[in-house]
């Protein structure tokens, strides 16, 4: 039976990984069946999904929030140049740091997007979809792809959703 992971000290923040890729690699498919093995592990977790557009909505059936949600997310954050979701605007795109710093109750925050962000980052590549990669290899912890790439981090099938929770768990969990 697995122990249930301890739960953070008010004031310590839990730990972000951004899930990258381009667009159509299977970052939201890869996103939704990690939910949920995390959760079984008892993790609580919240999902920020960056949005690029103006006019952001919000929960939509079929849309990203409304799949993680319905993955099991405790919390999801859409966040957008104009909005985020708490429906608060914003003159200026929030930075993953402000968005995070509002998240509590949780033991880690994955996001879909940020490739720019400073944050560690599992990268999702098809080589159907194009052949290079978007995230920066100094905050690159992971990848999930379709083949084998010459990189030096830890690499998953696509498929292997059990092995990148063991990762995350082991990286960025386990000290917690």
């Amino acid at each position: 039976m697995r122990r249930r992971p301890r739960r953070p000290e008010p004031s310590q923040s839990p730990p972000v990984v951004s899930i990258v890729g381009h667009s159509g690699s299977g970052k939201t498919t890869l996103l939704e069946r990690l939910i949920p093995a995390l959760k079984s592990r008892g993790y609580r977790l919240a999902v920020i999904k960056h949005h690029h557009h103006h006019g952001l909505r919000f929960d939509e059936p079929g849309k990203d929030s409304w799949r993680f949600a319905r993955a099991g997310a405790d919390q999801v954050v859409l966040a957008g140049p104009d909005r985020a979701i708490h429906l608060r605007k914003f003159v200026e795109e929030p930075t993953l740091a402000q968005i995070a710093s509002r998240i509590q109750d949780v033991d880690l925050i994955l996001t879909e997007g940020y490739k720019h962000a400073g944050a560690p980052k599992i990268e999702v590549s098809r080589g159907s979809v194009a052949p290079t990669l978007v995230s920066d290899p100094g905050d690159r912890v992971a990848v999930a792809a379709d083949r084998p790439l010459n990189l030096n981090v830890p690499q998953f099938d696509l498929d292997d959703v059990n092995g990148l929770a063991d990762f995350i768990e082991g990286h960025f969990l386990a000290s917690r």
